[in-house]
């Protein structure tokens, strides 16, 4: 007589009715994504059955709500490079920062990006002001006050209103490509370090982070120079966190620092306990050679392999003739993970590029 595995997580709990062998892609799909649906209502019978206080349904129920309406809006973009822009409600069209938003904006969108930002006036403002309401895309925020999206956004489909900063946030990472922080206040400090500590644990696939100044600005070059003496000195993180975003007062730099992170690399994805690169243009033997000597040390088994898709890739058929760098990641290094992918796109010149 067989029994079910034991697990002491009831998300992980073993259910025979999917375990079963499926030939079709397509319906294995669908009945993970029913199962999930399922779970979904299971948890919505367990608030009852739990008691769950009215305050606390009233969160999840606008929370679900919110995160369900962001992603239909975000959908039929998802193919589209995104770049989202944090920074001050409080700037004023005369302040240098307002401008560099507004020569971001624009030159993100010549390049074809989309450009998310909160939909209020300052620095979001100017960022849309550049992109034009065609490559604009804004989440904003429902406050007493700044609650009323700019005039660039205001109306469009492409625009999400929210109350929760929560769910918010996580809109403005998961949905992006790279992240632009102009200076700002309180809010934007908190987005700009979020990101890094999601980066620095891996709780977000990496994406070039950018804080921008104003020309001749040394706003974000304080805060460097704080984490290098209090952070770094101390201990709290490590030199190779310094990796994971960069400090620069030019427009051009930051266009130049967000657009070759895709040179060659592409994209990111975990197949069980290997992490698969996909690669814009394929890696040589002495590529590869120079990787294990100079990378070893993020690997937990093995070595750094060239690989054709993974049958577990085919579900993105659209990737399927990139190359491949598959490798264990040991999970724990992504500062020396984003100075890997530094090394991979500078590895082939622009004409060969796919």
């Amino acid at each position: 007589m067989t029994h079910p595995r034991p697990s002491a997580n009831p998300f992980n709990e073993w259910r025979p009715t999917i375990s079963k062998p499926i030939d079709s892609l397509t319906e294995r799909r669908r009945r993970h994504i029913d199962e999930l649906i399922n779970r979904i209502r299971e948890s919505a019978d367990k608030l009852a059955a739990d008691g769950t206080s009215r305050g606390d349904l009233k969160l999840l129920s606008r929370a679900i709500a919110e995160l369900r309406y962001a992603f239909k809006v975000f959908a039929p973009y998802r193919d589209i490079r995104k770049a989202t822009v944090f920074g001050s409600a409080r700037t004023q069209p005369s302040d240098p920062a307002y401008q560099q938003a507004v020569d971001l904006g624009r030159t993100m969108a010549a390049l074809e990006w989309m450009v998310i930002t909160g939909a209020g006036p300052g620095i979001m403002e100017a960022a849309h002001v550049g992109s034009g309401r065609e490559h604009a895309m804004g989440l904003n925020i429902i406050l007493p006050f700044e609650q009323d999206a700019h005039s660039v956004i205001s109306g469009d489909p492409k625009l999400v209103n929210m109350k929760y900063f929560f769910t918010r946030k996580l809109m403005f990472v998961k949905e992006c490509d790279a992240v632009v922080c102009i200076p700002g206040g309180f809010g934007t400090m908190d987005e700009a370090l979020e990101v890094l500590t999601l980066l620095q644990t891996g709780k977000r696939d990496m994406i070039p982070v950018l804080l921008l100044n104003a020309p001749g600005d040394d706003y974000w070059d304080q805060l460097n120079e704080f984490i290098h003496k209090q952070l770094l000195e101390r201990g709290m993180i490590s030199e190779e966190d310094l990796a994971l975003y960069r400090v620069t007062d030019s427009c051009a730099e930051a266009v130049e620092e967000l657009t070759n992170f895709f040179r060659v690399y592409h994209s990111m994805r975990y197949v069980r306990d290997q992490l698969v690169f996909r690669v814009q243009a394929p890696l040589t033997e002495a590529h590869l050679e120079h990787i294990n000597a100079n990378f070893a040390d993020i690997l937990t088994a093995g070595k750094f392999e060239l690989s054709t898709h993974l049958p577990a890739e085919k579900d993105e058929p659209a990737l399927t003739n990139m190359p491949r760098l598959v490798f264990e990641f040991n999970r724990r290094n992504h500062g020396r993970l984003r100075q890997l992918i530094d090394y991979i796109n500078s590895t082939a010149p622009q004409d060969e590029l796919a």
